[in-house]
């Protein structure tokens, strides 16, 4: 499994919460600033979308992934918790 292997030390698959957005760091960081960096010059068609992705991506910058991805470990932190606790009605 992809995900085991990639990231042994972080979030077993088994907490890892399939369908939630709010809890994706990639969607609620990384792309939104990569989607202002593809979109600041006027896009000419599906080629041109992925030559700019593809050159943003080149240019981004670890720590902001590093960010997205330390956030996102407090918000599992505070999953834990309440799932210690028996109440999941929040998550």
């Amino acid at each position: 499994m992809l995900l085991s292997a990639e990231t042994p030390d972080f979030i077993s698959p088994l907490d890892w919460p399939p369908n939630s957005p709010d809890l994706n760091p990639v969607d609620c960081a990384i792309w939104s600033i990569l989607q202002k960096r593809v979109y600041r010059s006027q896009i000419r068609g599906v080629d041109h979308l992925k030559e700019r992705v593809i050159e943003e991506w080149r240019r981004f910058d670890q720590n902001i992934i590093d960010r997205a991805v330390n956030q996102w470990r407090g918000v599992i932190d505070c999953i834990n918790v309440y799932a210690r606790n028996g109440d999941t009605s929040n998550i």
